[in-house]
């Protein structure tokens, strides 16, 4: 099976070193997901660019690296707005240990922050693998395909 595509949000201001980890954690052979974006600073006149939209729609989860500005932080709730709107499952992870980390805004109250450890990474991964959402490149590729029509014969003469 391959591995779950992710979209990582956090703090570009405070939580740069984190994003970092969760990287060298992605490239372990085990780890179970791919990251295939990220934040990044968007234009000045919005709260988020083009290809971060289109990164969070090619993703099949979003993982969300809370820290200690998370609530303050424009971007991430952008992200997540998103996320939301594009239906995509996502949770929060609890970026440091040693101080309290906060929800970005838009983060609905029931949703946990996960500690931070590879477990923990590998069975979210595992349970997106078994959710209904779950689609490889393949299953999109035949969901796609199988959505075409086929072109009409030509009439007979």
């Amino acid at each position: 099976m391959s591995d779950v595509r992710v979209f990582v949000s956090y703090d570009l201001e405070h939580d740069r070193e984190l994003y970092a980890l969760i990287v060298a954690q992605s490239k372990t052979q085990s780890s179970g997901f791919v990251i295939v974006g990220s934040s990044e600073r968007p234009p000045a006149h919005l709260l988020c660019s083009e290809k971060t939209m289109n990164s969070i729609g090619e993703a099949n989860q979003v993982i969300v690296i809370c820290g200690e500005h998370s609530e303050s932080s424009a971007g991430m709730s952008a992200e997540l707005q998103v996320a939301l709107q594009e239906g995509k499952p996502y949770f929060l992870l609890w970026g440091r240990r040693e101080i309290m980390c906060s929800k970005p805004t838009g983060a609905k109250s029931s949703d946990g922050m996960y500690s931070w450890t590879l477990p923990i990474l590998q069975e979210q991964m595992e349970l997106m693998k078994r959710s209904a959402k779950w689609k490889t490149p393949t299953d999109e590729f035949k969901s796609a395909a199988k959505n075409k029509r086929p072109a009409e014969d030509p009439p007979n003469p």
